[in-house]
């Protein structure tokens, strides 16, 4: 994923910072707990495409 599209990418919910996830090809938020695919280099952020994250995953 560019770096440049990353700086400038936030939650759709609560507008804050996403982390991407290289191995799960997700782009994470820490606050609402959300995992947002990234399918084909392109991030899809609807928030009912996201993923909730379990209570055990580490972000």
């Amino acid at each position: 994923m560019d770096n440049k599209l990353l700086d400038i990418l936030a939650c759709p919910v609560c507008k804050g910072e996403l982390i991407y996830n290289k191995q799960a090809a997700e782009l994470i938020c820490k606050v609402d707990r959300l995992a947002f695919p990234v399918r084909d280099d392109i991030p899809v952020m609807l928030e009912d495409e996201a993923r909730p994250l379990d209570a055990t995953e580490e972000v």
